[in-house]
């Protein structure tokens, strides 16, 4: 793509969101299939399994970036943390409990965040990750990412995020960094 191509972003909640999972799964899986990830059309179906449950979260927030004619260029989704969640104990060094205390209202966590190879490098995630969590009521945001993943980690550095810890994510799993953004964007 050239770097005039026009995008636009549109919000989204669960349901719509559930609607739109052609869009969100074509580009998790171009994006994910490239290194350092690899990951097979068997790990995109386990994606999108979970997908279809997070969908039907009440908070359930997505945000997707097409092109004029409707051809799907990034996406990225989330919630807010519930009192029962597992982020905090997948760190493999704990954290004080004051930053671990969850509500359902105090994190949004960022599931997933991509943008197709042609659309990188042109303002499409920071679009993205913006239209995203300034839209929630949340205080912060939390996400995982590998740190084998440079230009991810760099961005997100970039956009105030700080590292908290490493993270195994789930049994198995490459190291991630856990990464928080205290002050989240009020405005896009």
């Amino acid at each position: 793509m050239s770097q005039s191509a026009q995008f636009s972003i549109e919000r989204l909640d669960g349901p719509a969101a559930a609607k739109a999972e052609g869009a969100f799964r074509l580009v998790y899986a171009e994006a994910f299939a490239e290194p350092p990830y690899g990951e097979t059309e068997a790990d995109v179906s386990a994606a999108f399994r979970r997908f279809r449950s997070q969908t039907r979260k009440g908070a359930f927030a997505g945000a997707l970036a097409t092109t004029d004619d409707g051809e799907p260029v990034g996406m990225a989704y989330g919630f807010p943390l519930g009192p029962q969640t597992v982020w905090w104990d997948e760190l493999t060094e704990p954290v004080p409990d004051d930053m671990r205390r969850e509500d359902g209202r105090r994190t949004f966590g960022l599931m997933e965040l991509a943008v197709r190879a042609p659309w990188r490098r042109q303002g499409v995630a920071r679009r993205l990750h913006d239209t995203l969590v300034s839209t929630t009521d949340a205080q912060r945001v939390l996400l995982n990412v590998r740190p084998d993943s440079e230009a991810a980690v760099a961005s997100y550095r970039a956009w105030g995020y700080r590292k908290v810890g490493d993270a195994r994510p789930w049994p198995g799993a490459p190291l991630h960094y856990m990464m928080l953004l205290a002050n989240k964007p009020q405005d896009v």
